[in-house]
């Protein structure tokens, strides 16, 4: 998969979205990169904030993906659904295994390395440079309805199908090894 994954979803507004740990274009720091994937570093999500949302927006989606993963789809790396609308961050760690960071109501689908949980970036040795796209997704719905146990792709195909995506804000980093 190349480019941006969200470019095959219908338009939605945009919305900005900051990070205390990383600047747009910037190469992640270790303690986003995988330790899980042998990349040496610790897998603590990086803090996010984001504003200037729709008006409308009862809820939000967080992502991350690697769309340059040697697969057909790319990677997802994390996935976080049903953040309330008046929460407009998350602390850097909100993705470990227990969702500490995470407001209630909320929690993480497995993501492509099945755990439920933040995977920092890991591309292969040598693989070249990897884009590491943060993604927050503002809905017009309090919740999403969705399994537990759901992929990150079945939420992306849901939230077509539901057409309940009011905007979308992106942040980028890169990683290589």
């Amino acid at each position: 998969m190349s480019g941006n994954p969200y470019e095959n979803l219908p338009p939605a507004a945009s919305f900005l979205l900051t990070s205390s740990d990383l600047r747009e274009g910037d190469k992640l720091a270790m303690p986003q990169v995988s330790g899980i994937f042998g990349a040496g570093g610790q897998d603590i999500s990086p803090q996010l904030s984001w504003s200037a949302f729709p008006a409308g927006t009862k809820s939000f989606v967080v992502t991350m993906c690697d769309p340059e993963a040697p697969t057909v789809t790319g990677f997802w790396h994390w996935a976080v659904v049903n953040i309330p609308s008046n929460v407009t961050e998350l602390p850097a760690g909100a993705g470990d295994e227990s969702g500490s960071g995470l407001p209630p109501g909320a929690f993480q689908l497995p993501n492509d390395a099945r755990m439920k949980r933040y995977v920092g970036a890991g591309p292969p040795q040598g693989h070249g440079r990897h884009r590491y796209i943060f993604a927050v997704l503002a809905l017009d719905a309090e919740k999403i309805e969705i399994d537990k146990e759901a992929t990150p792709a079945l939420l992306m195909f849901n939230l077509f199908l539901s057409n309940d995506t009011l905007g979308r804000a992106f942040l980028e980093g890169w990683y290589e090894r």
